[in-house]
């Protein structure tokens, strides 16, 4: 018990050290060939000129001495900002910015009311690609674990092959497949649902009929993600269940007589609930960060189509941003997993 502190301690100073390093080597590489100088120098040169734009009695100063008072901010504030230090040096001070989220305006792309900043943007997004993705990451798991239960009662059983074929198919078929042809089935044939979009359009403006529509709109691609994903987590979770029920502990409870319903609750799913949080967790974080192109199908306004965006117009900033915010997430979430661990487990001390 001593030891536990310290132990926490250990891996939360190792897993920041992982992300100051994952972060670094982000920046580095989208840096090479002076990408982030040059659109630091175009952003300052950018408010530098605007904000003289709108100065009482700039339109009446000649051509020559506009150039050379935009020049002297121009140098002061790339002093500021360390642009004229060494590259090795500059790299850090943008390490410093990422890790701090200060990643300053995007270079095309912008939040719903208008703003440039990369933390607006994200955020704005962010709650987005949460109600979707980690809504259907825990419907999926749920439903994995039922039928991964079920799977493991008669391994080998006609439920067990049916089940296991619908696992590979699915696990085979990436989700945007199923989702055109539920597009297909579901908004084009039977048209019960949207074809996609959060809202309609125009959307409604009081909360709860606002709220309906969101989940009108939300149904298919969670329908969708649960419909592709279930499969494989019950299949993972049946190959554990199936270890597990081999075991002695488990062959002398049903010695005893217990119905089998109980020796599936109380002697196998607890004793696989360590490895079965640790993959909810991961998939939990792994949803945080959409789906780019199951986002892009349903036009889902989350970080996956955001991701999409800014890789097609290449936006440094907003690219670095989602990695940074992703890592984050990551690192929060091991941090937790470790303290539960922790507290479930006395061995986890070392």
């Amino acid at each position: 018990m001593a030891h536990r502190p310290r132990y926490l301690a250990k891996r939360t100073a190792f897993l920041l050290v992982t992300l100051v390093i994952a972060t670094y080597l982000t920046v580095l590489i989208a840096n090479m060939g002076g990408l982030i100088d040059d659109i630091l120098r175009a952003q300052i040169k950018y408010d530098i000129t605007s904000n003289l734009a709108r100065s009482p009695g700039w339109a009446q100063l000649s051509d020559t001495e506009k150039t050379r008072i935009i020049a002297e901010r121009f140098d002061t504030a790339m002093r500021a900002k360390g642009l004229d230090r060494p590259f090795i040096e500059r790299t850090f001070i943008y390490l410093g910015d990422a890790l701090s989220l200060n990643l300053g305006r995007a270079l095309f792309l912008s939040s719903a009311e208008g703003s440039r900043e990369v933390r607006a943007i994200i955020l704005e997004r962010l709650p987005l690609t949460t109600l979707l993705f980690t809504t259907g990451t825990v419907v999926y798991s749920i439903v994995g674990l039922l039928i991964g239960l079920r799977m493991a009662r008669k391994p080998g059983g006609t439920f067990d092959k049916v089940a296991g074929f619908f696992a590979v198919v699915t696990q085979v078929i990436p989700p945007w497949f199923f989702g055109i042809l539920f597009l297909l089935l579901f908004a084009y044939y039977l048209r019960i649902v949207p074809f996609g979009g959060m809202t309609s359009v125009p959307a409604p403006t009081e909360a709860w009929p606002r709220f309906l529509d969101i989940l009108y709109h939300m149904a298919l691609p969670l329908f969708t993600w649960v419909f592709s994903l279930a499969g494989s987590w019950a299949y993972i979770a049946r190959n554990l269940f199936v270890q597990i029920a081999e075991e002695d502990f488990v062959t002398a409870a049903k010695a005893k007589g217990l119905q089998e319903g109980a020796v599936m609750r109380r002697y196998v799913l607890r004793p696989a609930l360590p490895p079965i949080i640790t993959s909810v967790a991961l998939a939990l974080v792994a949803s945080w960060q959409g789906a780019i192109i199951t986002e892009t199908v349903f036009n889902w306004p989350g970080l996956g189509s955001l991701f999409a965006a800014a890789i097609g117009v290449l936006d440094a900033p907003v690219i670095i941003g989602l990695t940074v915010v992703y890592a984050y997430l990551l690192v929060a979430t091991i941090i937790i997993l470790d303290l539960t661990y922790s507290l479930m487990d006395p061995r986890i001390q070392s």
